[in-house]
């Protein structure tokens, strides 16, 4: 009998959690996230490097707070599929800085898609919006409708996915928030769902603290190794100096392509299966060229390139010491001449150039990102546990022993929260105080501090939490 009510309450209860699933709402803040605000460090806008010029951001839809807010819900909502199994976060996740570390993504009925999935972070300041290794999505808006139809993918049709989200009651109020009414359309389901993408920003990394200390992104980072400080050389210096090119084709401070997007870097002699962006255009020289990724936390997008062909950073760097080929169409800038006859360039970089460059792009990795909680998935019932625990809270910062700079790292309870900010010195003298919106992204100077021990305390609502720091020289 006993066995019997056993069996019988867990029967209860798996129907409960499977009902509860079923009906999973979106888990949202009284007052929307700040998506609007992306509080760019200096170096990020600076005359030189300025990533603000490339922004894709059409005229008519601005980014706003409600609309990011609408477009995160959507980006996570696997009524989106056909069958209710996949969204867009499914492929692009957040712990991989929106992208898949598999090879090929599957889709709502079991398929895989052609391609590597690319990481969408800092898409915003992809050169003229266009999006896909193709560059088939024109724009930003164009491209976020197209996995939703597409037959492996998602597998709905336009009219279907409006459907279905005007079924869905949670959307009445984000429709009215974002655009005034509740009127679902797929141009508002577009325009939401882009505003969210470019809402995620990447740009408080070992790199960005270091940035931060210096005039130009070629002088000697204070707070890197020298193996990191030699691969950075290695990685913005020119082939006849030694150096790997790589900036010729990763610009700017969010190391993307801001010349035409797109380049063949010589994967292979001949293309055959995979044409490229010559698959979009029609255009001869366009055979074998692909939309250039953004490096930015490229440590956590692997696999690698269009077909995910590299499961590591060690093998790219590999490829380009000595494995590009000479494709038809291979750039200028990777070809030699030996004997008056066109060859593939070989940077030929000795093991500790190798080992150097990989620990400089992985200086670009940005742990904030994968907990940013704006950007998080709004229907996981982690959200509910998490929120239910305010004793559990904590911050964290970095660097820690630091010398010049440091950041608050919140958890997702304290995430862009406004609190109080003190640093005591070992006396218990307070040396620092003001009010900081937690996000994690402020950077501040503790250059002149004294070296030794100090206290960083965050007050909130009644609540001190204190983690000790150290200043190093």
């Amino acid at each position: 009998m006993r066995k019997f009510a056993n069996y019988f309450q867990g029967f209860f209860i798996l129907s409960a959690l499977i009902t509860l699933m079923s009906l999973a709402i979106p888990v949202l803040p009284p007052i929307p996230y700040d998506y609007v605000n992306l509080n760019l460090p200096p170096h990020f806008t600076n005359t030189s490097f300025d990533v603000t010029f490339w922004d894709n951001t059409p005229g008519n839809n601005p980014l706003t707070n409600d609309g990011a807010t609408l477009g995160r819900v959507l980006f996570y909502d696997k009524i989106l599929s056909l069958n209710d199994s996949k969204s867009c976060g499914s492929c692009h996740k957040q712990q991989f800085s929106f992208a898949d570390s598999s090879t090929h993504s599957m889709g709502f009925n079991g398929g895989l898609t052609r391609r590597n999935t690319m990481t969408i972070t800092n898409a915003r300041w992809h050169f003229g919006g266009k999006m896909f290794s193709d560059t088939r999505g024109l724009s930003m808006e164009d491209a976020v409708l197209m996995p939703i139809q597409d037959s492996v993918e998602m597998g709905l049709s336009l009219s279907q996915m409006v459907q279905k989200v005007e079924q869905q009651p949670y959307y009445a109020s984000l429709f009215i928030n974002a655009f005034g009414d509740s009127t679902v359309t797929e141009t508002r389901i577009s325009y939401a769902l882009s505003q969210f993408i470019r809402s995620i920003v990447s740009h408080t990394s070992k790199y960005d603290i270091g940035r931060a200390q210096v005039s130009a992104p070629e002088d000697a980072f204070p707070n890197f190794t020298n193996s990191e400080n030699q691969g950075k050389t290695i990685f913005f210096s020119t082939a006849q100096l030694g150096g790997g090119d790589c900036a010729i084709c990763h610009r700017t401070e969010a190391f993307v392509n801001t010349a035409s997007a797109i380049t063949c870097n010589g994967l292979d002699l001949v293309s055959t299966t995979d044409l490229g962006v010559y698959e979009a255009t029609g255009v001869q020289s366009d055979i074998g060229r692909f939309k250039v990724p953004s490096l930015r936390n490229i440590e956590l997008t692997a696999p690698y390139m269009h077909d995910g062909r590299f499961l590591s950073l060690e093998e790219v760097v590999e490829f380009y010491s000595t494995g590009i080929q000479l494709h038809m169409n291979l750039p200028p800038g990777l070809i030699d001449t030996i004997g008056g006859f066109p060859v593939a360039r070989q940077f030929n970089f000795s093991q500790s150039q190798k080992t150097d460059l990989v620990h400089f792009l992985k200086t670009l990795t940005d742990t904030t990102l994968l907990s940013e909680i704006k950007w998080s998935d709004p229907f996981t019932i982690s959200t509910f546990a998490e929120n239910l625990k305010p004793d559990k809270s904590h911050i964290s910062i970095y660097p820690n022993p630091a010398s010049n700079y440091i950041s608050i790292y919140p958890d997702k309870i304290l995430q862009d929260k406004i609190v109080d900010l003190e640093i005591f010195n070992s006396t218990g003298r307070k040396v620092h105080s003001q009010k900081v919106f937690l996000s994690g992204r402020q950077l501040i100077d503790i250059s002149n501090y004294a070296s030794g021990v100090y206290f960083v305390n965050v007050k909130l609502d009644g609540m001190t939490l204190t983690e000790r720091l150290v200043k190093s020289f």
